[in-house]
């Protein structure tokens, strides 16, 4: 899990991200620690925002970030060079009004 703060002029934000090895796929792990993880933020820094992105085929993690919260913003077209092609990314966040996620 990692986590580091971005931002436009002063406006403040974090961005989250998270590693699972195979083994722990699958196990409610990751939306949990995502969603802990915001709330903590939320909690000991004034930010209004928390990003996160991910690939469009990543369907785990896309369930994973909207059961931790997040709602989906749109497309980041052609922001990362992998396997030879730029590919397109999404873009997630939760704000500080969103409602709570169920059973964290």
């Amino acid at each position: 899990m990692s986590w580091s703060a971005r931002g436009f002029g002063v406006s403040r934000y974090w961005e989250i991200g998270i590693g699972l090895l195979p083994d722990w796929r699958g196990r409610g792990i990751g939306w949990r620690a995502q969603a802990m993880l915001c709330d903590y933020l939320f909690t000991h820094t004034p930010v209004e925002r928390i990003e996160a992105a991910t690939h469009p085929e990543n369907i785990a993690e896309q369930k994973s970030l909207e059961k931790a919260g997040f709602t989906l913003e749109g497309v980041l077209r052609a922001v990362e060079f992998r396997a030879g092609q730029w590919r397109d990314g999404w873009m997630y966040s939760r704000l500080r009004s969103d409602p709570y996620p169920l059973n964290p």
